[in-house]
């Protein structure tokens, strides 16, 4: 918490914040985002949220072909004022390099996966923006153990239509980026399940 004081201490409070602002924070685990030039800030991810992504990484790599390349939790520059920490994203590997801080093109896909603090806020501010910067596939995945859904969405003529919405014990079958199929109770199984 100090540190947290100390670094809003330094942050200027006459303009909105930029992405050059963001050096100024600590390396907390929080996961610091901008929303038009404001500081959005959430706290590390639970267990259970974290075992989710690392799945859902798993499952996409096994069936990504070698021109793309999942990423867990890159910072993802839309301009100087928005920049988002989506959990997951499919970029072109053509699109980034080894040395980079961050994504600055649109993903081939970007993931969130939903907790309650943030599920309003993915479904529709993240939403719009993932569509204005021209990300092609959005998936929010929510991952209750009783009932784990995942809604897709692509990008139709620059607003997303959902496509898809799978729960339980389904296999979600995508098509873009690229085919792959996720079986949804293999993302929360485990000894914590009743």
């Amino acid at each position: 918490m100090v540190a947290m004081t100390d670094a809003r201490a330094t942050l200027p409070v006459d303009r909105p914040l930029t992405i050059d602002d963001l050096d100024l924070l600590p390396d907390d685990g929080c996961k610091y985002e901008l929303d038009d030039g404001v500081l959005v800030v959430s706290p590390a991810p639970v267990i259970g949220h974290q075992i989710v992504v690392q799945r859902l990484s798993e499952r996409l790599s096994a069936f990504c072909p070698p021109s793309a390349l999942v990423l867990p939790g890159p910072g993802l520059v839309m301009s100087r004022f928005q920049y988002r920490i989506p959990d997951l994203v499919v970029v072109e590997v053509a699109s980034i390099h080894f040395d980079d801080k961050s994504v600055t093109r649109p993903p081939l896909l970007a993931i969130e996966v939903a907790s309650p603090s943030t599920a309003i806020y993915d479904r529709n501010r993240k939403k719009e923006l993932y569509a204005g910067f021209g990300i092609e596939s959005y998936w929010i995945v929510k991952p209750d153990l009783g009932k784990p859904v995942v809604t897709a969405f692509e990008l139709r003529k620059g607003e997303y239509r959902q496509i898809a919405e799978v729960a339980g014990d389904e296999t979600f079958r995508a098509t873009r980026p690229f085919a792959c199929e996720i079986v949804l109770t293999d993302l929360v199984a485990g000894p914590w399940q009743v």
